[in-house]
């Protein structure tokens, strides 16, 4: 069954004389089944995305004409690109910087999305690749920008897009390599920080879920050196900033994706998250829910939940439904670090 289309996508529908024959290249915030309607106007669709959990869900219809990934290669041979706009700037940036060069020139660049979700800084992202975009449309609180790339562009180079820092967890230091839009690319943030000063020492199998920049799973590796350590994530962004924090740190993982369980068939001693609430522009419990009820099923005997959140977020009660002990570990004034014991 086809979900609602977005206001975006709306708007786009009212557009779509701009798709009709193209070689079109889809990439950004996709989040509804529009692409779908694309495929019958265009002469052929492919449709580039970061977010495992869109992937899933659209890939049957798609098939190939879908495609999962932190990168995509290969000689020009599109004549058009549409770019829903990301949360991050910066990762619009990394996306324009890695499709460009698959366009051939002159080919349609245009940018949609919603109004405060930063569309209307179009003119700056589009400078590098040609002149100012027009303004096609703006409905619904959403604006459709129009250019054309008249610009030379430059190969793309994936290494040139990692920020590299350094971070120190109690008394392990690591450094963190993250590609632009992941969590905790700029920074150790203060809920992890406080889950890395209360988590206990682990031996065994560990699943570092939403595990980001891969911060949480590789100081617990570097601490832990006989744990087991296993990464997922729905962004294969963060998957491939979580392999190379691994890797800068002569550590070992297994990073790989999963939507909440999907890809998951083993089980683990430990599970330890800063599990994300935020989706695009809008809050998002239900992943985060499914995920500490479901938690039990994949963990062994005697095993262990460790997450840290915000204090005002109430997993207390789905915690309590679901294991035989939670107790707070950690708290201040803006998070709570919860262990709970199967």
């Amino acid at each position: 069954m086809s979900r609602p289309i977005s206001a975006v996508s709306q708007m786009l529908e009212r557009n779509q004389a701009l798709f009709v024959g193209k070689r079109l290249l889809i990439c950004g915030a996709l989040e509804d089944d529009y692409p779908r309607q694309l495929a019958e106007l265009t002469d052929s669709l492919t449709v580039f995305t970061t977010d495992y959990c869109y992937y899933r869900g659209q890939q049957a219809a798609l098939g190939n004409n879908i495609l999962f990934d932190h990168q995509l290669g290969g000689a020009p041979r599109f004549d058009a690109l549409l770019l829903l706009m990301p949360k991050a700037k910066a990762e619009a940036q990394y996306l324009l910087a890695m499709m460009t060069p698959l366009l051939e020139a002159g080919a349609d660049l245009l940018l949609a999305g919603e109004n405060r979700g930063g569309i209307n800084g179009a003119d700056k992202l589009l400078a590098p690749y040609g002149e100012k975009p027009i303004k096609r449309d703006s409905a619904r609180r959403c604006s459709l920008y129009h250019g054309e790339l008249s610009k030379p562009v430059a190969p793309f180079e994936l290494d040139a897009w990692f920020s590299r820092y350094e971070c120190r967890a109690g008394e392990t230091d690591l450094t963190v390599m993250a590609l632009p839009g992941v969590f905790s690319a700029d920074g150790l943030d203060l809920g992890s920080q406080m889950l890395l000063a209360t988590v206990p020492s682990m031996s065994g199998r560990l699943l570092d879920f939403g595990c980001g920049a891969g911060v949480i799973g590789s100081v617990l590796a570097k601490r832990n050196p006989e744990l087991t350590v296993n990464m997922v994530d729905i962004s294969a962004l963060a998957l491939e900033s979580s392999r190379r924090t691994l890797a800068v740190n002569s550590l070992k993982g297994q990073v790989y994706a999963s939507d909440v369980y999907s890809n998951i068939a083993e089980k683990f001693q430990h599970i330890v998250s800063n599990p994300p609430f935020h989706a695009g522009l809008k809050t998002f419990y239900a992943a985060t829910e499914t995920f500490l009820a479901e938690a039990p099923g994949y963990l062994s005997a005697n095993g262990d939940l460790t997450i840290v959140a915000n204090a005002f977020l109430r997993y207390q009660p789905i915690l309590d439904t679901h294991f035989k002990r939670t107790e707070v570990i950690g708290s201040d004034a803006k998070f709570k670090v919860y262990l709970s014991k199967v």
